[in-house]
């Protein structure tokens, strides 16, 4: 699931015995809608009449410029967004050098009810000027009704190009009342296709880091020779149980399957009984479904929970060796622990070389409900690194944007994590927070539930996960 309000709601399943996908703090389950087309519209879209009227065009440059000269100055634009607590300090610190600088006062809102809140207020007329969705899925029925105002009316289709990995792009493009829109731009994310590993009694055993998949393999199987289980892992999350699951078959979807294929899924024009899914689960149940490769064996994987799954690796000496999870999961290591020596993570490995190194993703896209000139300054100025560079350098973020200064990561550790996504082949969000709730935060996890805990066989559960798709 994608951000703050994930973290929360993880964080308070968790405490009663249960981000959302990689948004547990970034990375967990959370409900959604329908998928962000797959290719950006290549030519600007009208802004939609549903929306506020259309500031005219800013002569005399960019608007973010304008705002830097001072034309703004005194001006107020609004947003809403899930960021609360914490993260609603770390965020309205990191905008503050840019409203002292423009004399724009951004005044945030943040709600642990952002995704019900958000559509009534659209809808009642009552639209921020701004709104940040951790889930792409929520923006694209706004975009669709052409509520929303296609950046690309305003914004250099050519700086964007230059600041962010082309599947960024892709994932903001959406279907508008007419063709294509970019629904928003991304500003903050989490990168979810690593494998976390106790790096300092790794390199002691004389273990190495795989490149392929079958490399992974061989790590697993000799790691099970030498008397212990390769894999911590665990679903348990409460009502949420199952989502790490889903996220090991979307990162497999990603590696044994095309980006459209993966696209389809999520949009429901793949079903989850066609071979191509059912293989993605099989490669899963390799590790999965073998005792001897999983800490506990399988019928503990139901019942462990996932923030406690990977603790097993901080033993003296580790009693597992291997967890894949999103960059979030590192709040739940021991706090002693140290980035770099205790702990590290490398890349999940690609499976089949045909689809190259893809990565699965979460993360922040803001969109424009009320065109100004003033809020169009405010979303070019959030496709900025500039934009979240105190909050990187406060830990746990990793920016989409390439203009994202290296020495601002606090550690080698997160500063890999950005290098990941910058120089990925692919990137995808989180299959299941872009699927309908009813199946993304409803069948998918019970399917997989179910299967892991042998309550059903592979056909059963895929049949089970689909029967949850709107019909």
């Amino acid at each position: 699931m994608g951000t703050a309000l994930l973290l929360c709601f993880v964080l308070l399943l968790s405490a009663c015995g249960s981000n959302n996908n990689d948004n547990q703090a970034s990375s967990s389950p959370s409900p959604s809608a329908e998928s962000a087309s797959p290719s950006p519209s290549e030519s600007a879209t009208p802004t939609p009449e549903s929306a506020s009227p259309s500031a005219e065009p800013i002569a005399g440059g960019s608007a973010l410029d304008d705002a830097y000269a001072g034309k703004f100055k005194g001006t107020k634009v609004t947003m809403f967004g899930p960021f609360v607590d914490v993260d609603q300090k770390k965020f309205e610190d990191a905008i503050k050098e840019f409203e002292e600088k423009t004399g724009i006062d951004i005044q945030y809102e943040g709600s642990k009810e952002f995704e019900a809140t958000i559509s009534i207020r659209v809808d009642g007329g009552n639209a921020p000027d701004i709104a940040d969705f951790p889930q792409p899925g929520l923006l694209a029925n706004f975009a669709k009704s052409g509520k929303v105002i296609d950046v690309n009316t305003f914004m250099d289709k050519s700086k964007l190009q230059a600041n962010y990995n082309k599947s960024w792009l892709d994932m903001a493009t959406m279907a508008g009342p007419s063709g294509d829109v970019m629904a928003g731009i991304w500003n903050r994310s989490s990168v979810k296709s690593l494998v976390w590993y106790p790096k300092k009694a790794f390199d002691e055993a004389g273990y190495k880091i795989p490149k392929t998949w079958d490399e992974l393999m061989a790590l697993t199987e000799q790691i099970a020779k030498d008397g212990d289980p390769a894999w911590a892992i665990g679903i348990e999350s409460g009502a949420a149980t199952g989502w790490p699951a889903t996220d090991w078959v979307e990162d497999i979807m990603l590696r044994t399957t095309s980006p459209e294929n993966y696209d389809k899924w999520v949009r429901g024009e793949l079903p989850f009984t066609d071979e191509i899914v059912k293989n993605a689960v099989k490669k899963m149940s390799e590790i999965w479904l073998k005792d001897d490769y999983v800490y506990g064996g399988r019928k503990s994987i139901v019942t462990t929970a996932f923030g406690d799954a990977p603790k097993v690796m901080f033993d003296n000496p580790p009693k597992a060796w291997l967890h894949r999870q999103a960059s979030f999961i590192t709040s739940f290591f021991p706090t002693t622990a140290k980035a770099g020596e205790d702990y590290d993570w490398f890349y999940l490995p690609p499976i089949d070389p045909a689809y190259g190194n893809p990565v699965l993703v979460a993360g922040d896209l803001y969109a424009m409900f009320n065109d100004r000139p003033e809020v169009r300054a405010v979303m070019e100025f959030f496709t900025t690194g500039e934009s979240i560079k105190t909050w990187i350098q406060s830990g746990g973020v990793i920016a989409p944007m390439n203009d994202a200064k290296p020495e601002w990561y606090t550690s080698d550790v997160e500063r890999r994590m950005a290098e990941l996504a910058q120089s990925a082949t692919t990137l995808r969000f989180d299959g299941s927070d872009l699927m309908p709730g009813a199946v993304g935060a409803g069948t998918f996890w019970k399917g997989m539930t179910d299967y892991v805990s042998g309550t059903v066989d592979l056909d059963g559960a895929m049949q089970e996960i689909q029967a949850g798709w709107p019909k």
